[in-house]
């Protein structure tokens, strides 16, 4: 057998077996970026459907700027971060440097834009196809945003599975932040950065194979929400009397 086929085979056993060393990193990789996504996503759904439904002088910069940060690369978050949480920065007196939440927050600085965005862009499409009606029952500003939200909640939930497959397989925010100190700050994507460097290939691929079948799993669910969202909608036709 050549390196290769030795490589796979030990990784494959190490995810089998439950290897604890690759477990643990696992578990803190998916526990930073559900914590970092359910931070994000509870204001990015509220500014963006704010942001829909709410019009204002200087919206379209806002939108610019929004949409702008999209392409920020996750290096400039993670910069960003560590001077907020160094010694001399604003935050400094947190101590939260190289920790688990200072990956937390550089996550959900990484992700937010994003769901405010795709949020933002759902709720509007909503709002231009229902929008009107609802304004001409009364419907206020606040109200419709909820509404169109719980009406395009597939959507929605799909912005959210988005949203944590970015934050799983960034690398460059939470190595900047992290520091990658085993035991504490290691997730998957920095493990297999540092293992594939020395050369410890099977537990870089055993990582790389779960990082694989999380995003699989995601993409998976995207699929059946899209499914669900448009057997709702058939429904919803179907019981409109002719």
């Amino acid at each position: 057998m050549n390196t290769f086929s030795d490589s796979v085979v030990t990784a494959l056993q190490m995810v089998s077996s439950g290897d604890p060393g690759l477990w643990t990193v696992v578990g803190r990789s998916l526990a930073v970026s559900a914590t970092a996504c359910a931070l994000a996503s509870g204001f990015g759904l509220l500014l963006g459907a704010w942001l829909a439904t709410v019009r204002f002088r200087g919206r379209g910069a806002v939108l610019t700027v929004l949409n702008t940060s999209l392409a920020v690369p996750s290096v400039v978050v993670g910069l960003v971060v560590y001077l907020l949480l160094s010694r001399s920065g604003p935050l400094g007196f947190l101590g939260w440097l190289f920790s688990f939440q200072a990956m937390v927050l550089a996550q959900s600085l990484l992700v937010l834009p994003l769901v405010t965005a795709l949020t933002r862009q759902v709720v509007e499409d909503a709002e231009n196809s229902h929008g009107e009606q609802l304004r001409s029952l009364g419907a206020g500003t606040g109200l419709r945003s909820v509404l169109l939200a719980w009406d395009e909640r597939y959507a929605l939930l799909t912005v959210l599975i988005t949203a944590f497959g970015r934050a799983v397989s960034e690398v460059g925010a939470v190595m900047i932040v992290g520091g990658n100190i085993e035991g504490f700050t290691r997730v998957m994507t920095t493990a297999i950065a540092l293992e594939t460097s020395k050369g410890d290939l099977p537990l870089a691929l055993g990582l790389g194979l779960v990082l694989l079948t999380v995003v699989l799993a995601l993409n998976a669910l995207v699929s059946l929400l899209r499914r669900w969202r448009e057997r709702a909608d058939g429904v919803g036709l179907m019981a409109v009397p002719a």
